[in-house]
C-alpha cells in the first residue's frame, strides 16, 4: 500500500473530525418543518392549448356533478304539511225519511231525490216568479240553522258594492303589483283575494245593511213548521279572525240557511223581487196558493252585471263539474266550499235561465272530504238534466185546477 505524506493525513483528519461533529448535531438536533409558506415563483406558467381545453372540461364536469347532487340531496328536516281531519261522513240514508211531500211537485221532486242519491245533504227548489218551494228533500237539514255560507256570500257582497258603485263590472281591482281581477273573473273562479279587497273597501256598517236587505238573519219562509234562523253577527269579526274581508270571502262568522239562499237566487233570477217562501204541504194550498213578497230590491240593472260572472262560473269556473251532466240550457250560479269543527260544507245556488221552466235550485251539502262547492255543482247538474228529459224546460199548456190539485203540471208553465 501506498502511504499518504505527512500532509495528506493531517487534512484527511480534519475531515473526518468535522462530519463527525456534523453527525453528532444532527441527532441531537433533528431538523423541522418549517411553518412559513414558501414563496411563490413569480414565474407564470402557461399551459398548452390542448391542456387548457382538457382543465376546462374537467371543472365544467365538476360544476355540473355538484348541481346534481345539490337537486337529488335530501335535506334531513322535513316540512310538515296540515292535513285537515274531518270526522263528518259525506254520505247517509233515509235523508227523506218524514218529509212531507203532499204539495210538492213530483216531477221535480223526484229529479231532486235522483240527483241527491247517497249524499249527506239537502236540495231546495223553487219559483223565482212566486216564492213556491217545489220541492225540499231531507227537510230537516234544509230548515236547520244553516251553516257557514263560504263563497256563496260573495254573490252578496258583489250587489252590494255594485249598489255603492264601489267596483263595476269592469273595475280592475289591483290584488299584487302585477295582478288585477275583475268582478267577471273574481266570481267565476271565487277569488278570494278580490272579494277580501272589496269588502274593505265597503265596510262592515254597508256590507251588514245590505245583507239584511237580502234576506240574511232573517226568517226567509211564511209560515213554514220548524224553519230555523240563519244569523248575521251585529259586529264585525275580530281583525286577528280577518275582519269584514273574511267575511266578505269565506261567510266567516255568518250562518245561512239553504232557504236564504234560494230566496236571493229568486230575487236575482226575477229581477229584483224578494219573495216569502212558502211550501204547500197539501193539493189544496196548491190550488189556493198566493205569492207573498217580503220586499223589492233595486237590483234590476245589477243583475246583468253578475250574471256573466255567474254564467262563467258554469261555463269554465268552480261549477263547471255541472256540464259533466247538463249543457242544454243556461244555468246561473254560485259555489262555495269551506269547513268548520271537522264538517266540511259544500254549497251551490243556481238558476236556469231559460224563456221556460225557470226554477232555482239549491244545493247544500256536508260532510268530509268528499264533500265540497264543485260536487254540489255537479249534483245540480244531474237534476237540470232531470228536468230537462221530463221535458220541464219545454213549452207547456195552462194547468187545469184538477191538475193543480195533484201537485202536478203546476211549475213551470209560461203562456
Amino acid at each position: 500500500m501506498r502511504k499518504c505524506s505527512p500532509v495528506a493525513a493531517v487534512v484527511l483528519s480534519v475531515i473526518l473530525l468535522c462530519f463527525d461533529c456534523v453527525a453528532a448535531t444532527i441527532t441531537a438536533h433533528p431538523p423541522t418543518v418549517s411553518q412559513h409558506k414558501t414563496r411563490k415563483s413569480s414565474r407564470h406558467v402557461t399551459e398548452s392549448s390542448s391542456a387548457q381545453k382538457h382543465m376546462n372540461r374537467m371543472r365544467h364536469s365538476s360544476a355540473s356533478v355538484a348541481r346534481r347532487n345539490r337537486s337529488t340531496h335530501t335535506v334531513s328536516h322535513k316540512r310538515h304539511r296540515y292535513y285537515e281531519r274531518f270526522t263528518a261522513s259525506s254520505f247517509a240514508e233515509d235523508q227523506v225519511a218524514g218529509d212531507i211531500t203532499a204539495g210538492e211537485d213530483p216531477v221535480v221532486r223526484a229529479a231532486a231525490v235522483e240527483a241527491l242519491g247517497s249524499m249527506n245533504g239537502t236540495i231546495v227548489a223553487m219559483d223565482p216568479d212566486s216564492g213556491r218551494i217545489l220541492a225540499m228533500v231531507n227537510q230537516k237539514l234544509a230548515l236547520s240553522a244553516g251553516a257557514q255560507p263560504c263563497s256563496t256570500i260573495k254573490v252578496a257582497v258583489a250587489l252590494a258594492a255594485l249598489s255603492e258603485n264601489v267596483i263595476t263590472k269592469d273595475t280592475p281591482v289591483q290584488l299584487g303589483r302585477y295582478w288585477k281581477v275583475d268582478l267577471t273573473t273574481a266570481l267565476a273562479k271565487s277569488n278570494n283575494a278580490y272579494f277580501e279587497a272589496v269588502g274593505r273597501k265597503l265596510g262592515f256598517e254597508k256590507v251588514s245593511y245590505y245583507a239584511q236587505q237580502f234576506g240574511l238573519g232573517e226568517l226567509a219562509g211564511w209560515g213554514i213548521p220548524n224553519e230555523q234562523l240563519g244569523t248575521f253577527p251585529e259586529t264585525e269579526l275580530d281583525a286577528r279572525l280577518g275582519g269584514v274581508g273574511k267575511m266578505c270571502s269565506f261567510g266567516e262568522s255568518i250562518s245561512l240557511t239553504p232557504l236564504q239562499l234560494a230566496a236571493l237566487m229568486g230575487a236575482i233570477a226575477n229581477g229584483g223581487t224578494l219573495y216569502y217562501l212558502q211550501h204547500p204541504t197539501t193539493p189544496e194550498q196548491v190550488t189556493n196558493f198566493a205569492p207573498k213578497v217580503k220586499r223589492q230590491l233595486d237590483i234590476g240593472p245589477l243583475v246583468p252585471e253578475i250574471s256573466e260572472g255567474m254564467s262563467g262560473a258554469v261555463e269554465y269556473g268552480t261549477a263547471r263539474l255541472l256540464r259533466t251532466n247538463f249543457i242544454e240550457e243556461p244555468i246561473l250560479g254560485k259555489t262555495g266550499t269551506c269547513s268548520k269543527n271537522g264538517t266540511r260544507y259544500g254549497w251551490f245556488g243556481s238558476f236556469a235561465n231559460t224563456q221556460y221552466g225557470r226554477i232555482v235550485t239549491v244545493v247544500f251539502l256536508e260532510g268530509g272530504r268528499p264533500t265540497f262547492g264543485p260536487k254540489a255543482a255537479e249534483l245540480a247538474g244531474v237534476m237540470y238534466r232531470n228536468l230537462y228529459d221530463h221535458n220541464f224546460f219545454a213549452v207547456k199548456t195552462p194547468a187545469t185546477s184538477a191538475e193543480k190539485g195533484a201537485g202536478a203540471g203546476s211549475v213551470g208553465v209560461r203562456q
